[in-house]
């Protein structure tokens, strides 16, 4: 995926790593409770690849994490 914010996409594939080990959800658990893979969990979580996600699948995984949709974007 060609981006000019790569660092962010990294950055919010980190936050939905930490959350979802925050609410005790393996990638294989997560992937059938927001309906999508484990490879696509893993190529959105992992730091070597740059994968979007549409904002359906991101409120999607906030909502199974329990957490804002702005948690998963938010600098900080």
């Amino acid at each position: 995926m060609n981006t000019e914010f790569p660092e962010k996409y990294i950055r919010m594939g980190l936050k939905i790593a930490y959350y979802r080990k925050m609410a005790g959800y393996t990638q294989e658990t997560f992937a059938e409770l927001i309906d999508k893979s484990v490879n696509f969990v893993g190529q959105v979580e992992g730091t070597g690849t740059v994968r979007g996600v549409s904002l359906e699948t991101l409120f999607k995984m906030a909502q199974v994490l329990n957490v804002a949709p702005s948690k998963l974007l938010e600098d900080d």
